[in-house]
């Protein structure tokens, strides 16, 4: 019929759908009213969580204020029965949400912190020729319909520079991106360090650490599906599996984007960049014009021929940045015209056997390390290179190997620092050939790349003969090279590969240094050390299945250092006490369970490191480590407050002490003496009963003679407290002047950390302790319940460049907030 709409819905359809939208399994509007009330506490539960709150601002704001201005009385139930049914599922639907990322989050904790900042500010140094570049790639990452960018050109022409502006412009300029995520890759692949960074951004706890690989990947897919980021990628040598990683495919539809850095444009095509950006190196005019910068107006002016000779040098750089930086400021400190003169001399000697790279780029910097003045100091320079890329080494690990090659002299100084390896460490870093770091709360260097290449292109190609050495580091050998020329060689490094097992048996009558740590060893072959009659470094840590040595090891008649940390050992082999003339023996975090006859079996040792090991320091230790006269280094575990007495007691022992782990301590009070433990470097104590803790500077051995030393813990730069169910105030950590980092946690009867009356009582008698933690750059603080107050009196932490809270829960934010105002360009966590 004109005019009509026929319906075919029967009556039956309409009960029994308006039934099921008030008496069904969803009840939508029955239950409407619970469901808005969950949603408002997630609400008030989220409301810094920036996720949620997109899902409730959408949901809740709009929603509540309609439902609530309906009449839904009985008498006008049909007219809104399907409205109110459709808002009630929108409710229902959006509380199912909540109650999953509820499931998959940690928010429980995000009430009480500060987010992390969306983008980690880069110091970069002042660039030069760059500014084109970035806004050519900020121009290219912006346009909606482009997913990934790949950045290529040749080591040092300054890639990772140029990445690092794109991430500081994320900072400055308005952008709609949830979080900017740096990631290192290197040419040793590793997703799983590549996890690592990213969820350390990303999540807040800590729980993360435990997860197994499958579980991180997880994690950081479910982060960022929710978000709209920015992964920049930094040194790529080959395709990154971003599934592998967890990180979800950049479309146009969620807005994230990828850019990388390369040395290969190849790697842009595996990558499938939809752009590509090739960096170049700097004109002329760039080129000299950082030049100048770095060399300085100053050194220009000493003679008016430097400046034409300078121009020249620059020339000589090829437009490299890395090039122009280390050759400039190598020349920065050179006065006299004669210097520059020599300067051209020995860049147009320069031999150029390589093409590309070779030719233009490592000759040039070889020119750097031609100009230090020690062959000494070059043999030191080139150690450096056996370890992998990026490979951050700590200072005195780095200096012990070259004590033990012969490098440097071996006389320490009190605290069994060498001064000598530190003079050149710092001539290094000055002529920009390492940099420093630091790792583990310890002092580390390490190489450019591009410098790197350059050392082992020296080390193959203008070594003396008696000096060539093999690196092949973090490239996944399964087994021992059989391309080895062993009886040539000098050094070899195999580190961070995957070998499981060594049977060869190489005849190497030159070998001095051999390094196969981080790999997958469980065994080697007793005839594998049978001829290496010169070696004196030989690495075996961190790997983690090597439960024991061959017998065959006692034909290292020459070994000096021996490196077994982070292994299954578990006893001291017949063979390894026959290693007489063994100085360095690093046993941390091995399973060992004696040193029985150690004293007589090596009496030459100098440093030995016990550190998280099972052997504990006791009496018959005590009587061991007493017969190693020459012992300088000493690394140790105390369960028993006795023992940390009587070893304090013998104080060229307690000397020698620089790494101190105490645990499972009942004693509630013990007693540290500044003199006895004058080299302590690092203090961990945990899971203990102290109460107390107090500090004494008299000589116990001299007690009849005035004491004329520092009433305070000279060296003592890292002290970790976990667990101690005792103390009320930690005031005695005003005797570590010099300490860089503190880390308390999980000390439930914590009040404070100085105490005022204790505190003015000590400064009484020592005014120079009036201040405290003047050096920390470090603080953490977890789960301390009772903590009220830092200090009573407001304090400055002039050093200090992260600080962590949690769970403090009477701690008010402004004992800590000053803090965090003086160091707001530094990383700070809550």
């Amino acid at each position: 019929m004109g005019g009509c709409v026929a319906l075919n819905f029967s009556c039956d359809q309409a009960v029994n759908q308006t039934c099921s939208c008030l008496f069904g399994n969803r009840n939508y509007i029955y239950m409407m009213k619970a469901n808005l009330e969950a949603l408002e506490t997630a609400r008030q539960n989220f409301k810094k969580g920036e996720r949620i709150l997109l899902t409730l601002r959408s949901v809740i704001c709009l929603r509540l204020n309609q439902l609530k201005s309906k009449d839904c009385v009985f008498w006008i139930f049909f007219q809104k029965c399907i409205s109110s049914c459709k808002y009630g599922k929108d409710v229902w639907k959006k509380l199912e949400e909540v109650k999953e990322l509820l499931s998959e989050g940690v928010f429980e904790e995000l009430a009480g912190k500060r987010p992390a900042p969306k983008v980690v500010k880069k110091v970069i140094q002042t660039t030069i020729g760059l500014d084109s570049m970035v806004r050519k790639a900020w121009d290219s990452i912006m346009k909606p319909e482009r997913r990934t960018l790949g950045i290529y050109g040749m080591g040092g022409v300054g890639k990772t520079t140029l990445l690092a502006r794109i991430n500081n412009k994320f900072n400055e300029e308005v952008n709609e991106l949830d979080v900017v995520i740096w990631v290192v890759v290197s040419k040793d692949l590793q997703y799983n360090g590549i996890r690592n960074q990213i969820l350390g951004k990303l999540r807040v706890d800590k729980d993360w650490e435990k997860e197994t690989e499958e579980e991180k990947t997880s994690s950081i897919d479910k982060i960022l599906g929710r978000k709209k980021f920015i992964v920049l990628l930094d040194d790529l040598w080959s395709e990154v599996d971003l599934d592998k990683i967890g990180v979800p495919r950049p479309t146009q539809e969620n807005g994230s984007k990828i850019v990388f850095t390369t040395r290969s444009k190849e790697v842009c095509r595996y990558m499938e960049a939809d752009d590509e950006l090739k960096l170049n190196v700097l004109s002329t005019n760039e080129a000299w014009e950082l030049f100048q910068n770095v060399v300085g107006e100053v050194s220009l002016k000493r003679h008016p021929d430097i400046p034409t000779l300078a121009k020249k040098i620059s020339e000589k750089c090829y437009g490299l940045p890395l090039a122009l930086n280390v050759i400039a400021k190598a020349m920065s400190c050179k006065e006299d015209v004669h210097e520059w003169r020599h300067a051209i001399d020995v860049l147009n000697t320069s031999r150029h056997k390589f093409p590309g790279m070779e030719e233009k780029i490592l000759s040039i910097l070889k020119f750097s390390y031609d100009g230090l003045d020690d062959e000494k100091v070059k043999s030191c320079f080139l150690y450096c290179s056996l370890f992998p890329e990026d490979y951050e080494i700590k200072k005195e690990e780095l200096i012990e190997y070259w004590i033990n090659e012969g490098f440097i002299n071996g006389k320490r100084d009190e605290d069994g620092s060498n001064n000598q390896g530190h003079v050149i460490i710092g001539s290094l870093v000055r002529a920009h050939l390492l940099m420093e770091f630091e790792k583990d709360f310890t002092p580390a260097v390490k190489m450019h790349d591009v410098l790197r290449e350059m050392a082992l292109w020296v080390g193959s190609t203008f070594g003396k003969e008696e000096e060539k050495q093999c690196v092949k580091t973090g490239v996944k050998l399964r087994f021992i090279p059989k391309d080895i020329n062993w009886s040539v060689l000098r050094r070899i490094s195999l580190v961070s590969n995957q070998i499981e097992q060594v049977s060869c048996c190489p005849k190497c009558p030159n070998l001095s240094t051999l390094f196969l740590g981080d790999n997958k060893l469980e065994g080697i072959s007793d005839k594998f050390f049978k001829f290496m009659p010169a070696l004196v470094v030989l690495d075996l840590s961190r790997n983690r299945d090597l439960s024991e040595l061959p017998e065959g090891i006692r034909s290292l008649t020459s070994l000096r250092y021996l490196n077994l940390s982070h292994t299954r050992i578990s006893s001291l082999s017949v063979g390894l006490k026959r290693l007489r003339k063994l100085i360095s023996l690093d046993l941390e975090f091995t399973w060992l369970e004696s040193i029985d006859g150690i004293g007589t079996s090596l009496p030459n040792l100098q440093v030995l490191k016990l550190y998280r090991s099972p052997v504990f320091i006791d009496a018959r230790s005590i009587e061991e480590l007493q017969l190693l006269e020459h012992l300088k280094i000493l690394t140790g575990n105390v369960v028993d407050a006795l023992m940390l007495e009587s070893i304090q007691r013998v104080e060229r022992l307690a000397s020698c002490v620089q790494r101190l782990w105490i645990i499972n301590l009942s004693a509630k009070v013990v007693t540290f003496n500044t003199v006895a433990l004058g080299g302590l470097r690092e203090l961990d104590i945990e899971l203990s009963g102290i109460s107390e803790i107090k500090i004494d500077w008299k000589s116990k051995e001299k007690e009849d003679l005035p004491c004329n030393s520092s009433p305070c813990f000279k060296h003592l730069s890292s002290i970790f407290l976990r667990s101690l169910e005792g103390p009320k105030e930690l005031t005695w950590l005003l005797f570590a002047p010099n300490l860089k980092h503190l880390e308390v946690a999980y000390s439930g009867s914590l009040e404070e950390i100085i105490n005022k009356e204790k505190g003015m009582r000590i400064s009484n008698v020592h005014p120079d302790m009036m201040v405290p933690f003047q050096k920390l750059e470090s603080f953490s603080l977890r789960g301390l319940d009772e903590l009220k107050r830092i200090c009573s009196n407001p304090l400055t932490l002039p050093s200090l460049k992260k600080i962590v809270v949690e769970h403090c829960r009477k701690l008010p934010k402004a004992a800590t907030e000053n803090f965090r105002d003086m160091n707001r360009n530094n990383e700070v966590d809550e």
